[in-house]
């Protein structure tokens, strides 16, 4: 217990209180040391009160399918009422290691990742600088260019189905009316120029999201710099590649990351413009899964495929992060 103030002590306050003006009797007193500390246990408590809810919607939709997949992904996973799935340890994965349609569909994804990265990135910048400045025809514009971000993935992707289909529009004015080529070209036929229409697809269909963003972010370059830099003679490409690409180099990175991360999980346009076909030459790494879990009912080996391609997205995501950072860290050395 602590000692109490002598009396010397308490005529001293005193003293000191009423030099200052501060009537001793108002002196506050310092509640038990308890309740200071339950006070400071329930305030603590709110901001935990409100992550609460996204918490555990979290857990509920993605930590627990993640962990009962990994699990599955260990047995030879059977869904019958009754029967005993068997333990297999890691054999799905040496099994998916070696399987020659796994590599495959994930060089698939990853043609498709790289290929329409980069141009979701420049083309939506390029719109973004477009309709940056405000005119009578900005807001249509805006409404045009991100109103197939909203359009459902069946929609547009039965769209491209049949308009690279053999008698497709494409066919007809490129052949028929263009007379570009000598004859039509069955799009959806070889591997190459299947993919080429789903890249076409989630190019166009991304430019709208992409475009957003960035106006969002160029909305936050400081137009004293640009001045500035007006004064000082710049013209507007050394303006853009000075001030505005380093403010909106923030929005580039998360748009990399997001790009990539959709990029590899590539699903519903494959399975609708091309079904994986001709004989599974353009399955991506989620359509083999799903054909391996829903069509072959094998389901062990397919939470394997769901496991490695989580993990390989993971991992690039962090790297893409750290090589950004790294940068800046250059940028600011």
């Amino acid at each position: 217990m602590s000692a109490l103030p002598s009396a010397p002590e308490r005529r001293g306050e005193t003293r000191i209180d009423r030099a200052a003006g501060v009537n001793p009797a108002a002196r506050s007193v310092r509640p038990p040391k308890s309740l200071r500390s339950g006070r400071r246990r329930r305030v603590s408590l709110t901001p935990y009160l409100f992550l609460a809810p996204g918490v555990v919607l979290f857990v509920v939709f993605i930590v627990y399918p993640a962990v009962q997949a990994f699990q599955m992904s260990l047995f030879d996973w059977k869904i019958v009422a009754g029967a005993v799935s068997d333990f297999t340890g890691l054999d799905n994965y040496v099994r998916a290691f070696a399987d020659p349609h796994f590599w495959l569909s994930l060089s698939n994804s990853g043609i498709y990742m790289l290929a329409t990265v980069l141009p979701q990135i420049v083309l939506g910048l390029g719109v973004a600088l477009l309709l940056k400045k405000k005119s009578p025809t900005q807001p249509l514009f805006r409404i045009l260019f991100y109103l197939p971000v909203v359009t459902s993935w069946v929609v547009v992707s039965l769209l491209f189905k049949y308009l690279f289909a053999d008698n497709g529009l494409v066919n007809f004015t490129l052949h028929d009316f263009l007379h570009l080529m000598n004859s039509d070209v069955s799009w959806l036929s070889t591997r190459g120029t299947a993919l080429v229409v789903v890249c076409l697809l989630g190019i166009w269909k991304g430019i709208g999201w992409s475009m957003m963003i960035y106006l969002a972010a160029l909305q936050s370059v400081p137009e004293e710099l640009e001045e500035a830099a007006t004064m000082d003679g710049a013209g507007r490409w050394q303006r853009f590649r000075a001030v505005t690409l380093p403010a909106i180099r923030p929005a580039t990175v998360f748009l990399a990351v997001m790009l990539v991360i959709g990029g590899l999980n590539v699903f519903a346009s494959v399975e609708l413009v091309t079904g994986g076909g001709p004989v599974g030459q353009t399955d991506v790494v989620l359509s083999y899964m799903y054909t391996q879990a829903f069509t072959y009912l094998d389901f062990g080996y397919g939470s394997a495929i769901a496991v490695i391609l989580a993990v390989l997205v993971f991992v690039l995501a962090v790297l893409q992060l750290r090589i950004s950072r790294g940068r800046d860290g250059e940028e600011f050395s």
